[in-house]
Parts: structure tokens; C-alpha cells; sequence
């Protein structure tokens, strides 16, 4: 019971951080390359798509537990530090995860931006050659 509770916790604390991380990117303060690289780690972490679906044994929750945490790690290492102090103070203050369907938007073109260019670039190999001759 008490691992559980450990978990619970975590997640709560991981939830807060990127809820606090979403603030500061919106914030004029921070730099430009600490708000675009906040802004794609909460994008990804509130997005239902992942880089490797979660239905892909062990694998599919590698994301969940490597990539966000990294990314988060290195988001909260570019802002500064006075910032993500008043951050987390309104992250508490709100407890709960801001709900970002233009993200989710915004990653799901993407995705599917790639998956066109490939679909796009194996069928030029596959019939480009043979309408060529």
C-alpha cells in the first residue's frame, strides 16, 4: 500500500511540474528557446499520441516513463529559476492539468504530416521507377 501511495504521489508531482512548466512557457519572460522547448515537452505529454503506442509491450510505456521525464528535466533546466518558482506556486494553486486540445492538434498534424512524406517517398520507390521506364 505504501509503494502505491508512492505512486500516486509521483504522478501527482509529475502532473503539477508540467502543469507549472505550461505556465512559465506562456510567461513573456522566459526565453525563446525555453518556451518553444516547454511548449513541445507539454504538447507531447498531454498529446494521446506517443511516439511508441502504449499497445507495443514494454516499449509503448517507455515514453511515459523515459521520454517525458527527460524532457521535463531539461525544460526545467532552461527556464530560470525565479520563473518556475512563481510557476509552481500557481500550478498549485490550480491542481489540475490545463486541457490543450490545439496541442493535441498540433502533434496529431504532425504525425500524420510524416506519415504522408513517407507514404509519399515509398511510393515514389515503389512506382516512380517503374512509370519512369
Amino acid at each position: 500500500m505504501v509503494r502505491l501511495e508512492r505512486l500516486r504521489e509521483a504522478a501527482r508531482a509529475l502532473k503539477r511540474e508540467i502543469t507549472a512548466l505550461a505556465i512559465a512557457a506562456r510567461d513573456p519572460r522566459a526565453p525563446l528557446r525555453a518556451k518553444a522547448f516547454a511548449l513541445f515537452v507539454v504538447a507531447y505529454a498531454l498529446s494521446p499520441v506517443d511516439l511508441i503506442p502504449d499497445f507495443v509491450p514494454v516499449l509503448g510505456l517507455l515514453d511515459d516513463l523515459i521520454l517525458v521525464p527527460l524532457g521535463l528535466w531539461i525544460a526545467l533546466r532552461l527556464m530560470p529559476p525565479d520563473l518556475m518558482a512563481e510557476a509552481r506556486a500557481k500550478a498549485r494553486e490550480a491542481e489540475r492539468l490545463p486541457k490543450n486540445r490545439l496541442a493535441g492538434a498540433i502533434v496529431v498534424s504532425l504525425w500524420l504530416g510524416a506519415a504522408a512524406i513517407c507514404a509519399w517517398f515509398v511510393s515514389d520507390w515503389f512506382f516512380g521507377e517503374a512509370g519512369a521506364g
